[in-house]
């Protein structure tokens, strides 16, 4: 166990607000049955781009996706919540941090929930031209 994982066996709840929720399908599967992680970060990519979007009050892109950590496997039918919180702003850019958290019928009761990946996301806003304008707000 890594000492990542071992500080996410700590924490019991999200920090930050919903910002989505979906359940895993077979499809989105990888060769070992879990979760891809490409899907987990898509995922986590339209969940802080929305808060990015409302934060900038425009249009937003994606820049870079920094500090991800994969701290246990997700499977088929896992709820996926994807959480988020405004971690830095610049003046054309934003942080927005992201956690995954799971529910799982795997659990002793459906209210548990864990900690599954984490990571920084940043995003910057642009005008209609597609340039980088000032975040508002």
């Amino acid at each position: 166990m890594t000492d990542a994982t071992q500080n996410a066996d700590t924490r019991n709840a999200p920090q930050g607000s919903l910002l989505l929720r979906t359940m895993t399908r077979p499809a989105d599967t990888n060769p070992n049955g879990d979760i891809f992680g490409g899907w987990l970060m898509a995922q986590m990519d339209i969940a802080g781009g929305i808060l990015a979007c409302e934060t900038a009050k425009g249009r937003i892109v994606t820049v870079a996706a920094d500090k991800i950590v994969f701290h246990r496997p997700v499977a088929v039918g896992d709820v996926v919540g994807c959480y988020g919180e405004v971690a830095r702003v610049g003046n054309t850019s934003l942080q927005i941090r992201i956690e995954v958290w799971v529910h799982s019928a795997s659990f002793a009761s459906f209210e548990e929930q864990r900690l599954v990946t984490e990571a920084l996301f940043t995003y910057v806003a642009i005008d209609n031209e597609g340039r980088p304008r000032p975040v508002r707000g």
